[in-house]
Parts: structure tokens; C-alpha cells; sequence
């Protein structure tokens, strides 16, 4: 008989109970970290273009052992009651590994829309945003959505902007949604951030040279050869950072009308401005088209980076994977029995749960940025300046007064002298919790035989986490 694939809630289902069974945890507790808290469902009317359409939205909330609960919006005709509860789940566990202190949520809406004008869009977003709002399912306190798939800064403006009609009291209104433009109380680095902390996720892995080794691959990042799926914001970041910064070879693009492959590496930045002139990736003179871009996944190479839809590694296709090392920078993008599969092949998984965490991390600094209404920076950066500078000044005075001759190098002092702004702050702080996550679940993988790959040990850490809150609020 034929294995049947399972659903995404059924995967993470399936995923979860793997962990649980080598954790000592009682079966009432068990339930209560697994069950979604509540769904909200939502059917509201808008009239475009001389009728009334009626629009289908959802507001999960998974766990609220910590509040207020985080999670996207995602707008797309795929969006459905389980699907939404499945990423609302993701979400719980995701911000306990790195230790981001919400509970989980997700929301979506079932709409295309490219099928919409911009100020059409506008109409649907606020009535979307008015249903949840009054419902306290968009509150700094208590809800706190960001963008995802089909959603960006600019929807997110709109719904805090809504908000703020809505509470005109509320000092902390921009707090109720992250993932904001800059003019309304964004922060910097937060549209780079999944993509940059799949950077890091992947750094941090190569720092470990038993884990490479895990993977049949050696020495750094440098000159890998990496295949990238969907160049949406999250791979298109991924994929430029990879290739500019760390010297890895983008060989293979996947996007949804076809692919593109360059054995000697892609240029990143051509395709991706051929790409926003031309919708796709087709006839694009940077590499050689494949109709078929979905056979890219199984292309040899060194790093596979599903960065789009959940599923696109299935029972159909993964024994053809053949790369040793997958990252998966989307949501779900394998499903559970794929990831069987390819766990028996020795396939070494960084989880989606931790690689794409970027998002929600930075979406946490920019929550507190808006609570603390300053940016980061602000306050110390020149004081900074001034004791770097104070010091440099010396040591060149002592060096003049010796007769010494020496001078630190411009290249250096510029460096040195500039105090830290926002954005480099934002990537530390995402860098240092890629790291620290990463470390935590190294640390169960290594330590006990019965958790056998990254993913398992991902939940490990997170259901724990989630468990203790359960325990320290008397559950």
C-alpha cells in the first residue's frame, strides 16, 4: 500500500510527538503545549468595483504561556483553518528556542493579491484589521502580527495605522504589529532579517566542524555550492548575503515560473533586477533556463535552501534530493515524510523552527524599540565615539611624544571610531541569538543517542521551555 503524505498541521503533529516521547513530561501537559489554544474565523464584506466581495480570514492562537502571542499575516488563496494553526504552532515553539518571549500565533487571509490595485488592497486590509482588532486579536499587549507571505511593510502600515483610529488613547499603538516601514516605527534590518538569520543559522553550523562533517561537507562556506528555492524576501536575501559576504556559489534558482542554473554561480543581483523588470525568471541571460524548476531540488549540490512554500519536498521527491545539507528558510517546506526519508539517507536538516527565526527575533527588537519609543542607539552611540576616539588620540600623542612613527591605519580608525547605529545592533543581537539557539540544540543532538537529528532537538528544547511556563504559572 501506498504511504499517504500527511497534512502540514499532521507533520508538525507527527514531529512534535518525536520529541515528546523522549522527554519526561506528563501526558496532561502534553496536550495542553500541543492543542491550539483558539481560532479565530472571520467572513466580512467589502464593496470593490460595484459589489460586495466577501473575504475569508483566520487569527490563531496556539499557546499563550507567554503573552502577547507573535505571529504573521500571510494573504493567499492556499490559506486554510489548518494550515494556519499548523504555523501558529511553529510559531510557539519557534520563539521559545530563541527565546523570544511571546507565545505563538498566525493569521491569514484567503485572497491573491496580485488579483487587487494597491488602494483595493488597502479596503480589504483595514476591514480585515477592524474584525481582529475589536476582538483584541491585534493588541501591543496581547497579539502582535507581522508581515509573511503576500504581506509586507506596507500592509502592515495600514493595520497600525487602523489600529491606532481605533485606539486613539493607546500610547504604545505602533507596538500592535511589527515588520512596519521606518516612518512608522519600523526598525532597521527587520526586512533583511529572515534572510540575514539564515546567514547566521549557517555560519554557526560551519563553526562546528563535526556537524559539517555530519553533512559530508569540510572546510567553511566559502566556494559551497548552494541551490536556492523561491527569491522571495527571505531567499533573495539569503541568497545575496550567501554570495557576497561569505563566498558561497549560488548555482541554482528556483522560482515559480521555472529555474535558472550557472555552474559557475549566479549573479545574485542581475537576476534579481531581471526578475522585478520581467516578473520571473524566464529568458533571464544569467544562467540557463530549466522549465521545470522543481527538478532543481534534486540538482547536485552542496546546500539545498527551500525559502518559499510549505511541502515542496514530499514523498514524491526527497529520496532524489541529493544535497547532504538542507536549510529551511520557509515554513514546513519538508514535509514529515520526506524528512524520514531523508534522515535515513543521512541528510542533515537545519529546521525551519530555527533557521527562519530571523524574522520573529528581529520583529522582537523592533516590539521592544516601539515599547521604549527610542531607537536603538540613540543614547550611546556618540558617547561611544568619544572614548574610542579619546583613546586613539592618545595612543597617537604617546606615539608623537616617543618619536615612534607610527600611525593606525585610516581603514581602521574608521571602523574603530564609529559608534554602533541601529542597524549593526539589530545584527548583533540577531547574530548572538542564532548562535546561542543553535548551541542549545547542538547540545541535546550531541548529548543524548535518542535524539537522533537537529529538528528533534529543536522541539526538545522548545517544548521544554513552553513546559516550564506551563509550570511556573501553577499548570
Amino acid at each position: 500500500m501506498q504511504k499517504t503524505e500527511p497534512s502540514f498541521r499532521e507533520s508538525v503533529d507527527i514531529m512534535f510527538d518525536r520529541a515528546v516521547a523522549v522527554m519526561d513530561l506528563k501526558p496532561g501537559l502534553i496536550k495542553k503545549i500541543k492543542v491550539c489554544n483558539s481560532t479565530y474565523t472571520v467572513r466580512f464584506g467589502v464593496r470593490l468595483r460595484g459589489k460586495i466581495e466577501t473575504f475569508t480570514g483566520y487569527r490563531s492562537v496556539h499557546s499563550e504561556h507567554m503573552e502577547p502571542v507573535k505571529g504573521g499575516i500571510r494573504y493567499a488563496l492556499s490559506v486554510h483553518q489548518d494550515e494556519v494553526e499548523a504555523l501558529a504552532a511553529l510559531m510557539t515553539y519557534k520563539c521559545a528556542l530563541v527565546e523570544a518571549p511571546f507565545g505563538g500565533s498566525k493569521g491569514g487571509l484567503c485572497i491573491d493579491p496580485r488579483a487587487w490595485d494597491e488602494p483595493e488592497l488597502e479596503q480589504i486590509t483595514r476591514r480585515f484589521a477592524y474584525e481582529l482588532i475589536k476582538r483584541d486579536l491585534i493588541n501591543p499587549a496581547q497579539n502582535v502580527p507581522a508581515p509573511d507571505m503576500g504581506t509586507g511593510e506596507r500592509e502592515m502600515a495600514w493595520i497600525v495605522d487602523q489600529y491606532s483610529r481605533m485606539n486613539t488613547t493607546d500610547i504604545n499603538a505602533r507596538a500592535c504589529v511589527t515588520g512596519k516601514p521606518l516612518n512608522s516605527g519600523g526598525i532597521h534590518g527587520r526586512i533583511e532579517a529572515t534572510g540575514r538569520g539564515v546567514q547566521y543559522a549557517l555560519r554557526e553550523f560551519f563553526r562546528h566542524p563535526e556537524d559539517v562533517a555530519e553533512a559530508k561537507l569540510s572546510g567553511s562556506l566559502q566556494g559551497k555550492r548552494v541551490v536556492v528555492q523561491g527569491l522571495g524576501n527571505v531567499g533573495s536575501h539569503a541568497a545575496r548575503f550567501l554570495a557576497t559576504e561569505d563566498g558561497a556559489q549560488i548555482v541554482g534558482v528556483i522560482e515559480r515560473d521555472g529555474g535558472l542554473w550557472n555552474d559557475k554561480g549566479l549573479d545574485i543581483e542581475a537576476v534579481l533586477e531581471w526578475m522585478a523588470a520581467h516578473d520571473g525568471i524566464k529568458d533571464c541571460p544569467a544562467g540557463r533556463y530549466v522549465a521545470d524548476g522543481a527538478s532543481l531540488l534534486e540538482a547536485e549540490c552542496d546546500i539545498l535552501i527551500p525559502a518559499a512554500m510549505e511541502g515542496v519536498i514530499h514523498l514524491g521527491n526527497a529520496a532524489r534530493v541529493q544535497a547532504p545539507l538542507i536549510v529551511e528558510a520557509a515554513n514546513g517546506p519538508i514535509t514529515s515524510g520526506a524528512d524520514e526519508i531523508l534522515r535515513k539517507k543521512g541528510t542533515v536538516i537545519i529546521p525551519d523552527m530555527y533557521a527562519n527565526a530571523g524574522g520573529v527575533t528581529v520583529s522582537y527588537f523592533e516590539w521592544v524599540k516601539n515599547l521604549s519609543h527610542i531607537r536603538f542607539g540613540r543614547m550611546q552611540r556618540r558617547a561611544e565615539e568619544a572614548r574610542t576616539k579619546a583613546l586613539v588620540d592618545e595612543l597617537e600623542r604617546l606615539s608623537a611624544d616617543k618619536g615612534l612613527g607610527w600611525t593606525l591605519s585610516p581603514d581602521f580608525k574608521g571602523k574603530y571610531l564609529t559608534g554602533s547605529d541601529e542597524l549593526e545592533l539589530v545584527r548583533s543581537g540577531l547574530d548572538d541569538t542564532m548562535r546561542t539557539a543553535y548551541q542549545s540544540m547542538r547540545e541535546i543532538w550531541r548529548s543524548r543517542p535518542e535524539v537522533t537529528d537537529l529538528r528533534m532537538a529543536a522541539y526538545v528544547v522548545a517544548i521544554d521551555r513552553v513546559a516550564q511556563s506551563y509550570r511556573s504559572k501553577g499548570l
